[in-house]
């Protein structure tokens, strides 16, 4: 997996139980997400290209409260033919116990707005985030 990001769980991320709200998971999920591609965002964007979550699959498995130290670890799992899913993990710092798990599809969309095939130039450009067993 990619090098994780960490947030750490501050007052406002939290709803009326005193636990981290469900909708701040994907944002953290999307914060890890503009982490890994950063750097190839701005490239995309320069050439009229979009990077556009299609469908997020996630899987609630503990909470995290305040003062939580999470990381986040992101790896492409899946390159489809017009598609790749990005997996995600989310895990307490230090315990190591999961916190959210999440499967999200993405495409790249051209300057006609369709999806790109995943070939070439950003098949190369995606495969440093690959599982290494893909």
């Amino acid at each position: 997996m990619s090098t994780p990001i960490e947030i750490k769980v501050r007052g406002y991320h939290l709803d009326v139980f005193g636990h981290v709200n469900n909708a701040r998971y994907l944002e953290f999920l999307e914060e890890a997400r503009w982490a890994l591609l950063e750097n190839h965002l701005a490239t995309l964007a320069s050439k009229g290209l979009a990077f556009v979550v299609v469908n997020i699959n996630i899987n609630y498995r503990s909470s995290a409260t305040l003062g939580d130290l999470v990381e986040i670890h992101s790896v492409i799992s899946r390159f489809g033919g017009k598609s790749c899913t990005l997996t995600q993990k989310m895990i307490k710092k230090g315990s190591q116990t999961t916190v959210v798990e999440a499967e999200v599809t993405f495409v790249i969309l051209g300057t006609d707005g369709r999806p790109l095939a995943m070939e070439g130039e950003l098949h190369k450009m995606l495969t440093p985030f690959a599982d290494k067993s893909l």
